[in-house]
Protein backbone atom coordinates (compact mmCIF):
# COMPACT_ATOMS: atom_id res chain seq x y z
CA UNK A 1 0.00 0.00 0.00
CA UNK A 2 1.22 3.47 -0.87
CA UNK A 3 0.73 6.26 1.67
CA UNK A 4 1.10 9.85 0.48
CA UNK A 5 0.79 12.94 2.64
CA UNK A 6 0.20 16.43 1.30
CA UNK A 7 0.91 19.05 3.98
CA UNK A 8 -1.22 22.14 3.38
CA UNK A 9 1.37 24.31 5.14
CA UNK A 10 3.83 23.55 2.33
CA UNK A 11 1.54 24.22 -0.63
CA UNK A 12 1.30 27.91 -1.48
CA UNK A 13 -0.02 27.88 -5.06
CA UNK A 14 -2.12 25.76 -7.39
CA UNK A 15 1.00 24.99 -9.42
CA UNK A 16 2.82 23.73 -6.32
CA UNK A 17 -0.16 21.56 -5.43
CA UNK A 18 -0.23 19.90 -8.84
CA UNK A 19 3.54 19.56 -8.93
CA UNK A 20 3.57 17.73 -5.59
CA UNK A 21 0.64 15.51 -6.58
CA UNK A 22 2.18 14.61 -9.93
CA UNK A 23 5.50 13.74 -8.34
CA UNK A 24 4.20 11.87 -5.28
CA UNK A 25 1.62 9.88 -7.24
CA UNK A 26 3.92 9.27 -10.23
CA UNK A 27 1.38 10.68 -12.65
CA UNK A 28 2.12 10.26 -16.35
CA UNK A 29 3.84 12.89 -18.45
CA UNK A 30 0.48 13.96 -19.92
CA UNK A 31 -0.90 15.00 -16.50
CA UNK A 32 -2.54 18.35 -17.25
CA UNK A 33 -1.99 19.90 -13.80
CA UNK A 34 -5.63 20.83 -13.34
CA UNK A 35 -8.54 19.35 -11.39
CA UNK A 36 -10.08 17.49 -14.35
CA UNK A 37 -6.76 15.79 -15.09
CA UNK A 38 -6.31 15.08 -11.38
CA UNK A 39 -9.66 13.29 -11.25
CA UNK A 40 -8.78 11.24 -14.32
CA UNK A 41 -5.42 10.20 -12.88
CA UNK A 42 -6.83 9.38 -9.44
CA UNK A 43 -9.58 7.21 -10.84
CA UNK A 44 -6.88 5.31 -12.76
CA UNK A 45 -4.76 4.54 -9.66
CA UNK A 46 -4.27 0.76 -9.72
CA UNK A 47 -2.54 0.04 -6.42
CA UNK A 48 -4.00 0.57 -2.97
CA UNK A 49 -3.23 4.19 -2.17
CA UNK A 50 -4.05 6.44 0.76
CA UNK A 51 -3.82 10.14 0.10
CA UNK A 52 -3.74 12.16 3.31
CA UNK A 53 -4.13 15.93 3.24
CA UNK A 54 -2.97 17.53 6.49
CA UNK A 55 -3.36 21.11 7.66
CA UNK A 56 -6.39 21.67 5.46
CA UNK A 57 -6.91 25.04 7.16
CA UNK A 58 -3.52 26.23 5.87
CA UNK A 59 -4.31 24.86 2.42
CA UNK A 60 -7.52 26.89 2.39
CA UNK A 61 -5.62 29.96 3.53
CA UNK A 62 -3.13 29.57 0.67
CA UNK A 63 -5.48 28.47 -2.12
CA UNK A 64 -8.82 29.97 -1.13
CA UNK A 65 -11.87 28.29 -2.65
CA UNK A 66 -9.67 26.18 -4.92
CA UNK A 67 -8.77 24.11 -1.85
CA UNK A 68 -12.40 23.13 -1.30
CA UNK A 69 -12.88 22.19 -4.95
CA UNK A 70 -9.63 20.16 -4.77
CA UNK A 71 -10.90 18.29 -1.70
CA UNK A 72 -14.22 17.60 -3.42
CA UNK A 73 -12.37 16.16 -6.44
CA UNK A 74 -10.38 13.90 -4.11
CA UNK A 75 -13.57 12.70 -2.45
CA UNK A 76 -15.32 12.04 -5.77
CA UNK A 77 -12.30 10.16 -7.12
CA UNK A 78 -12.19 8.00 -3.98
CA UNK A 79 -15.88 7.17 -4.41
CA UNK A 80 -15.17 6.10 -8.00
CA UNK A 81 -11.95 4.17 -7.31
CA UNK A 82 -12.08 1.58 -4.50
CA UNK A 83 -8.25 1.45 -4.41
CA UNK A 84 -8.03 5.11 -3.39
CA UNK A 85 -8.61 6.30 0.17
CA UNK A 86 -8.58 9.98 1.09
CA UNK A 87 -8.08 11.33 4.59
CA UNK A 88 -8.08 14.96 5.68
CA UNK A 89 -6.97 16.70 8.88
CA UNK A 90 -7.21 20.33 9.95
Amino acid sequence: MEWITIDGRNVNTRDELHEVLGKELSFPEWYGRNLDALYDCLTDVCGDTTLQVTHVDALREHLGGYADVFLRVLSEAAEENPRLTVQTED
